[in-house]
């Protein structure tokens, strides 16, 4: 006969929503997200943020360093009142003496959700497979949607002509990264152009392009794939990332050959994009290679909003899917239980 459980936690919450990918949710659903984004930003300004995460923590697993997805989980768990663990590979056991399995169900029982930043997407998912609370993707080789929803806030934050997301077009500049897949697939989905520019070695694999061109069928976007740095001329965003990553470091030699100097996001290939185009850049950047310092720190540059925007989008995320799962107890229960525990303790 199997023992029933004696968990302090509901084991069988329902709607559980986890975050994979941008593609996931609909524009609605990411709209909603954006929208929230600004109540909390606004609450931020007048250091008025409320308390939504009071009480909870969110686990942070990551196998890879980071620098603005770290601080900005620690920061907006902070804000809302709750509490972020940072939790490396020398700290847990995850995969090595403990399954990843085991892990998942462990800090499902102690944690309100678990973001991770992992080196493979079989990680990802097998925390996803036995969480029982939302588990968020903070990076894998595959996608980054919370890097998503800061630069879709931040262009919207700088459009001030009246137009919305899909009448906009998007160059991105360099690598198939999982940056890169992202935005495609996002920009797809809001009926936005998208046009990855870079050498034909390194462009994106073709699965990609046609899961993107069937949400460009309904929405009304479009998508090119070039190494023709002169279609940036109709772009009204251009974003830069990294030309290697840190598991590329045996091939940087040959791909900063590859992409420079064609692809360098300087202050002249800014001038060839369409008259008050935006910079955006995921950080961090080699202002030496696929940016230069000018063009970051032009007047067209908005990458350090969009960096100070990861973390309104995290408050975001924190309280997006966490909310539907909150259950606040009375006032009537929170007082029996302290004047239990209270009375317990002064018959010590």
């Amino acid at each position: 006969m199997k023992l029933p459980s004696s968990s302090a936690t509901d084991l069988n919450k329902t709607n559980i929503e986890h975050m994979v990918s941008m593609k996931d949710f609909s524009v609605k659903e990411m709209d909603n997200m954006m929208e929230l984004m600004s109540y909390l930003k606004e609450a931020r300004k007048d250091n008025a943020v409320p308390q939504l995460f009071k009480g909870k923590s969110v686990g942070m697993i990551f196998e890879a360093g980071s620098t603005r997805t770290r601080v900005s989980f620690e920061v907006a768990a902070t804000l809302l009142g709750g509490h972020a663990l940072f939790l490396s590979p020398k700290d847990i056991h995850l995969g090595g003496k403990e399954s990843i399995d085991d892990t998942s169900r462990v800090l499902s029982r102690m944690c309100d959700i678990i973001m991770a930043r992992t080196n493979s997407p079989e990680t990802l998912d097998g925390l996803i497979r036995m969480s029982t609370v939302p588990v968020i993707n903070g990076l894998d080789t595959r996608f980054h949607p919370t890097q998503m929803l800061a630069d879709l806030f931040t262009v919207k934050e700088h459009i001030t002509d009246g137009r919305t997301l899909s009448d906009l077009t998007l160059a991105f500049m360099g690598d198939a990264t999982d940056v890169c897949r992202s935005l495609m697939l996002t920009c797809a989905k809001y009926g936005m152009g998208f046009k990855q520019i870079g050498p034909k070695k390194y462009q994106m694999e073709q699965e990609w392009i046609d899961l993107a061109e069937t949400y460009c069928k309904e929405s009304g976007g479009h998508i090119e794939i070039t190494d023709d740095v002169e279609r940036i001329s109709d772009c009204d965003v251009v974003y830069g990332d990294s030309f290697y990553w840190v598991t590329q470091m045996d091939e940087k030699a040959e791909r900063l050959a590859a992409f420079m100097p064609d692809y360098v996001i300087t202050e002249e290939l800014m001038a060839k994009a369409k008259p008050g185009a935006m910079l955006l850049h995921c950080l961090p950047a080699n202002d030496k290679e696929e940016v230069t310092r000018g063009a970051l720190e032009s007047e067209y540059s908005v990458a350090f909003d969009e960096a100070e925007n990861r973390l309104t989008a995290q408050m975001a995320i924190l309280v997006y899917f966490s909310h539907k799962n909150t259950q606040a107890a009375s006032e009537a229960t929170r007082i029996a239980h302290e004047e239990k525990i209270t009375g317990f303790l002064a018959g010590l």
